[in-house]
């Protein structure tokens, strides 16, 4: 765990300000919770010409009701299109006229408004970012336009089956749970959603306790927070709640289903599968196994199903395995796209290797392998300052606290061969669930 050490508030006033660690693969990370709940983390890395400026809600698809999927998608969109004091060309052409980017996403769980610009444009960076998130209009006109804008966007994504079939295979495995449901919403859900709802959805979730902002670069983090704070007076999140917004709203918890086939007939010249099943939450300490073991499936071009299936049969161009994790639950799948006349054949070399492994286990090299990989792609993905900001954002968010990377990397090393193969045996023996896009029917498939 991080070591937390106060620090004298300065010129953040009533805010409280900690040093979470200075780390020697970076710089000092300090965090500052203003009086509003807000928290503000930041990451100094005085080498860099460059500073990554993020703003980081609590709330994803997984908060809406059914009525209302695609809500936190829908306003991402619309939280560009203008402000009382920026219309929406002048919001990407403030950023843009300085050399920077800028852009957004929503997943289940969270939102993020990001820009990267250089190190003397931050002030802007912080004006027009906090400006966007808590100071929107959401006007009516705007609405009907990114309306269509998304319904393209949705149509776009039934085109693309690889993509496609992960969204299957999280409804296969949760149902008419949330986290079943489609990031972006169906034409259903958004071709009738008003400016009312998405308004009410904005003032009940963007609230100061559910967004973290964090920001990595050349920067000074007083400046930052005292930035922020002039950003976001006299709107909507400059407020001191009477009592802290809860981390999530309730959504109903994650049950354990049967195994389920799902299959999207489409005319494809591929077959696209997913197979897999329920995996681990964020919180659970096997995460750091789990990210062994899924290195040594099908992580890499090393992986037993890359080796078996492409590279010693030639029935996949691409083969992989995967985890997600959210909350309370989380995902492990094994995607690979191949000749519809081969389908049943992949599938049968994938199953007969997660029992395999299951029953046989890993050896000491496969998994000092698979640990070299979790090493090296964790700090490999450091050296911008985009992945740094993230970083410091997801830490607080999912967690509550920040592993500094020396922390991190010996949870990694410690991970023995008993904790993946005890892991492996209990995940890879549950009952597997598939999802299938191509031109087939659900009859043609057994889970």
């Amino acid at each position: 765990m991080a070591a937390y050490r106060s620090t004298p508030s300065g010129a953040v006033g009533r805010a409280v300000t900690r040093t979470l660690s200075d780390d020697p693969l970076g710089g000092a990370v300090r965090r500052t919770v203003l009086p509003s709940g807000l928290r503000v983390l930041t990451e100094t890395i005085p080498a860099m010409r460059s500073v990554s400026f993020g703003i980081w809600v609590s709330v994803g698809s997984r908060d809406e009701t059914g009525p209302q999927s695609g809500a936190a998608h829908f306003l991402e969109h619309l939280l560009f299109k203008g402000t009382h004091r920026r219309a929406a060309l002048e919001i990407s052409s403030a950023i843009e006229a300085v050399g920077g980017e800028t852009n957004a996403f929503t997943t289940k769980e969270y939102t993020c408004y990001y820009a990267r610009v250089l190190d003397e444009d931050l002030p802007l960076a912080i004006d027009v970012m906090c400006d966007l998130v808590a100071d929107s209009v959401l006007t009516p006109d705007d609405v009907e336009i990114e309306r269509g804008v998304i319904l393209e966007e949705i149509a776009m994504h039934d085109d693309e089956p690889g993509d496609e079939v992960h969204d299957l295979f999280a409804r296969a495995v949760y149902g008419e749970h949330p986290l079943g449901r489609l990031i972006s919403g169906t034409e259903q859900t958004v071709t009738p959603m008003t400016r009312r709802q998405i308004q009410s959805f904005y003032r009940r979730h963007y609230t100061p306790p559910r967004i973290v902002i964090a920001a990595a670069g050349n920067l000074d983090h007083a400046s930052v927070v005292t930035m922020v704070r002039q950003a976001l007076r006299g709107t909507p999140l400059d407020t001191d709640p009477a009592t802290p917004a809860p981390h999530r709203a309730a959504t109903p918890a994650v049950r354990t289903r049967p195994a389920t086939t799902l299959v999207t007939p489409k005319e494809t010249e591929q077959a696209h599968v997913v197979l897999g099943c329920t995996g681990i939450d964020w919180h659970d300490d096997r995460r750091f196994a789990l990210g062994v073991l899924n290195n040594i499936l099908g992580g890499g071009m090393s992986s037993r199903l890359f080796q078996e299936i492409r590279e010693q049969r030639g029935l996949a161009y691409s083969v992989y395995s995967y985890a997600s994790q959210h909350a309370d639950s989380g995902l492990f799948g094994i995607y690979a796209g191949c000749a519809p006349g081969r389908v049943n054949e992949v599938l049968d070399l994938i199953r007969a290797e997660l029992t395999r492994v299951a029953v046989d286990g890993l050896t000491e090299a496969e998994v000092a392998r698979g640990k070299g990989m979790s090493k090296g792609s964790f700090v490999l993905g450091l050296e911008d300052s985009g992945s740094r900001m993230s970083r410091l954002a997801k830490g607080e968010l999912l967690y509550g606290d920040l592993l500094p990377v020396d922390a991190l990397l010996a949870r990694v090393d410690a991970v023995t061969v008993d904790d993946v193969n005890t892991l492996a045996t209990e995940l890879l023996s549950r009952s597997l669930s598939l999802a299938v896009v191509g031109p087939f029917g659900e009859s043609d498939f057994t889970a």
